[in-house]
């Protein structure tokens, strides 16, 4: 009998270990991507459909340079991030992921501009396909830049935000916790998030 029983306790945990071990190379598996930057205001105008300083009109840009006159230079957009979830068989067993706590911190040109996290979960089907999910950021551009005078200043939120959006200049640092059988897991450090590529 208690052969039996050691045999049978051997095999649990056995069986749990395995379970655990698909458990981590599923949650492993799971990638992100920069997929654009949307709803970009700079001191409350909208520039998804400017390009260039000369978009502006003059009552525009007489309200930017006043505000970077009184040293502010407010700025609000979604940084809209792709999650990628190949879970959908093929050696692994299909399992869909829920990430519930996603740290992160927004570099713009290699400067930390703000940090945050979700407001909420974020579901992300096993079926290899992906989700996209938004960030709103809120900083002051002129607190961060300073230095760089009006034209730089606003060639830098057309760059991020206007008509032909880089997203080269951003990178998000992010520390993603995923909810599991066997409770929440937190990757082991930051993940760098860029336009490029799934990471």
């Amino acid at each position: 009998m208690k052969r039996i029983f050691v045999f049978s306790l051997i095999s649990l945990l056995v069986f749990s270990s395995c379970s655990v071990f698909k458990q981590m190379t599923n949650i492993s598996r799971l990638q992100f991507r920069l997929n654009n930057i949307s709803d970009f205001t700079i001191n409350g105008i909208n520039i998804s459909n400017k390009s260039s300083i000369k978009d502006f009109n003059v009552f525009d840009s007489a309200q930017l340079l006043n505000s970077i006159s009184k040293g502010s230079l407010p700025v609000t957009f979604n940084l809209n991030i792709e999650a990628k979830n190949p879970n959908d068989g093929g050696g692994y067993p299909r399992q869909d992921l829920d990430i519930v706590d996603f740290k992160w911190r927004l570099l713009i040109d290699d400067v930390e501009a703000i940090t945050g996290n979700i407001a909420r979960p974020i579901s992300v089907p096993g079926t290899g396909e992906t989700t996209i999910f938004p960030i709103t950021v809120q900083l002051d551009l002129y607190k961060l830049f300073r230095d760089r005078g009006f034209d730089n200043l606003i060639n830098l939120a057309l760059a991020l935000g206007g008509r032909n959006s880089n997203l080269s200049r951003v990178v998000l640092k992010a520390t993603p916790t995923v909810q599991t059988p066997f409770g929440k897991i937190t990757y082991p450090g930051e993940i760098d998030i860029i336009d490029k590529e799934f990471r």
